[in-house]
């Protein structure tokens, strides 16, 4: 049988040394190896937590960055009572929730890593959350692989940590010189680490990973710092302790094979203690978290609005943040540098202390925000140009692994934005966030449906995406009109529609340009707004659409691969009889005022009356 070792190393008081115990497991022991003594003192000296509830709002939080050393993690909690050692046996089965790299399916683990780099910015947020808002004492601690700090989301992370003056927040590098394939940049080049964290602000100490005295002393001394976050540069080596293994190349990720009885051996033999209740008692917990309620979040007041004003939905986002602001203490916003163009800074008059500026970048952004959400502690509002929400797709696709719940908000939509061109233009966003499991999509399209998007996604578990438009749209809704997530809304009706139109915001409006010309000549279409791209109301469009002779035009600010048409034609791809025309921007844009562009690409109100023409005669 193929096994492989995780040496456990654990703090023993007297004197100071290291004990270990063995846990038999498949994958990536030499990573684990590389950390043992690092993760023996943070669990067994230097973290205060709660086996009974290892969530708890008052306790430490560690994040394992480098997520596919797992089975150290997993081993240093079954260690600590958490479960018993015999389940660690159960790695990577089907059937079990030690998987092969963490998931909140388990009850210590705060978010999913093993997508690397992306470790650091959750722990950012979560030593903000507990700096500024909780104002408590447990602090943030975070391994990460040398292998992995070569991530531009790392520095990313470093800088923000540095100029928020996160001194809760320790960043702890396992710099084991190895990585998958090949040794890493730098290798045990201590003093080009060094200096690149000092440059970011960091208190930053280099240690020997494996000297377990050495780690304690390093750990008590970033407990002192202030003002400062801590980086802790520990020189290690892959494999440590594994004869003929240890610091050799090719054995990431690897099982130990023929090597296993050998190895076991060895490690067998560094044992000093083996004998139960060997740990250092636990420090006191300082149980200072304030209680927080993030259950029915309202807006403070309702949508004021006339009908028929022409208000940016963009700037509606910001009037609701306001106000959830105002009847929640524990509503925040982040930003990365664009919050008078997405009205983000409508916080700042509310409450300048919630809010959180990440500078232009948006893979920390999204980071933060998903860390500043952990264990209920805040209800987060991320915002940014919808286009640049692509950069943080992989943390987006984390985050939902991860359970969270964020509300992400882009603006400048489409086209639509005019002459800034398409670097600036989300074209591909309804598709990217239609495709993470569970997250709901909203595309408002006035100032009174945007408010309610931004009420319901603060009660919305799972990742929440509202797409904003930087034009002003006619308000089309009763100030009083209730909106529910995957819920249509028909805006235009008659007893002898002969077409239903989706649209949404820019387009909506297109459409009801449409609708006017074409009812003079005796014309009626049926105009149908979705609010929410996913979940889409599939019973509203099936039915509006038999009602309308199965004729179904959809006209979308966005490519045609991934957004509103092909939501409404998987809803109705199993009906007999419905036909849909699909009016999307077609191929790149490029500058130009916003009807302009709306004319050569094909989603203006003439193209909506020639697709009407065209669908008819089908």
């Amino acid at each position: 049988m193929n096994m492989t070792i995780l040496l456990l190393a654990h703090y023993d008081q007297a004197p100071p040394g290291a004990t270990c115990c063995l846990v038999i497991v498949h994958k990536h022991p030499t990573s684990c190896a590389s950390m043992a003594e690092v993760m023996s003192v943070l669990f067994f000296h230097t973290m205060r937590y709660k086996l009974s509830a290892p969530r708890d709002a008052s306790s430490d939080r560690f994040i394992l960055s480098k997520g596919h050393a797992a089975p150290i993690l997993y081993a240093a909690w079954a260690e600590a009572g958490l479960f018993p050692k015999e389940e660690l046996m159960n790695l990577r089965k089907i059937d079990n929730d030690l998987e092969g790299h963490p998931t909140p399916r388990l009850n210590f683990v705060d978010v999913a890593t093993g997508s690397l780099g992306q470790g650091l910015s959750v722990a950012c947020g979560m030593a903000y959350v507990g700096k500024y808002f909780d104002k408590a004492s447990y602090r943030t601690y975070c391994l990460i692989g040398d292998g992995e700090s070569a991530e531009g989301s790392i520095w990313e992370a470093l800088s923000f940590a540095g100029i928020k003056k996160l001194d809760n927040l320790v960043a702890i590098f396992d710099i084991n010189r190895l990585g998958q394939s090949e040794p890493t940049a730098f290798q045990h080049d201590m003093d080009t680490y060094r200096m690149r964290l000092e440059s970011f602000g960091f208190n930053t100490l280099v240690v020997d990973g494996h000297d377990v005295e050495a780690l304690c002393k390093a750990f008590y001394e970033a407990s002192q710092a202030k003002e400062k976050p801590t980086a802790i540069l520990a020189k290690t080596y892959k494999g440590k302790g594994f004869p003929s293994i240890e610091d050799e190349e090719n054995w990431h990720g690897k099982p130990l094979g023929g090597k296993a009885e050998e190895t076991i051996a060895a490690v067998q033999a560094q044992i000093q203690n083996a004998g139960p209740n060997q740990l250092v008692p636990q420090k006191p917990l300082q149980e200072d978290a304030p209680e927080v309620n993030l259950t029915n979040i309202q807006l403070s007041s309702p949508p004021n609005y006339k009908k028929g004003d022409k208000v940016a939905t963009r700037q509606a986002y910001g009037t609701a943040l306001s106000k959830l602001a105002e009847n929640n203490s524990r509503v925040i916003a982040l930003d990365g540098d664009t919050k008078n163009s997405t009205f983000s800074n409508a916080m700042l008059k509310t409450d300048s202390s919630r809010y959180i500026e990440c500078f232009i970048a948006e893979q920390n952004l999204v980071g933060v925000g998903i860390g500043t959400a952990c264990r209920d502690r805040t209800v987060a509002f991320v915002s940014t140009f919808a286009a640049f929400f692509t950069r943080a797709f992989d943390q987006l696709r984390m985050g939902a692994i991860s359970q969270t719940n964020l509300n992400c908000v882009g603006s400048h939509a489409g086209i639509s934005i005019g002459e800034d061109g398409p670097s600036q233009m989300a074209l591909e966003d309804l598709g990217m966030f239609r495709s993470i499991p569970g997250c709901t999509v909203f595309y408002p399209s006035d100032a009174v449906s945007t408010e309610r998007a931004c009420e319901l996604a603060a009660n919305t578990k799972g990742i929440c995406f509202i797409r904003t438009s930087r034009p002003g749209t006619d308000v089309v809704y009763d100030n009083n009109h209730k909106f529910e997530i995957g819920k249509a809304n028909v805006i235009r009706s008659s007893g002898d529609d002969k077409v239903l139109v989706i649209g949404a915001a820019i387009t909506l409006r297109e459409a009801q340009s449409a609708a006017d010309q074409l009812a003079g000549e005796g014309v009626n279409l049926r105009l149908m707004d979705l609010f929410t791209i996913k979940p889409i109301d599939k019973d509203a469009v099936i039915a509006n659409a038999k009602e309308c002779g199965g004729r179904i035009i959809v006209v979308e600010d966005h490519y045609p691969e991934g957004g509103i048409g092909e939501a409404v034609k998987s809803a109705v791809a199993l009906e007999r009889n419905i036909i849909v025309k699909h009016l999307a921007v077609p191929s790149v844009p490029r500058s130009g005022k916003c009807d302009e562009l709306l004319e050569m690409f094909g989603i203006s109100a003439k193209a909506i009356v020639e697709a009407v023409k065209e669908i008819q005669s089908l």
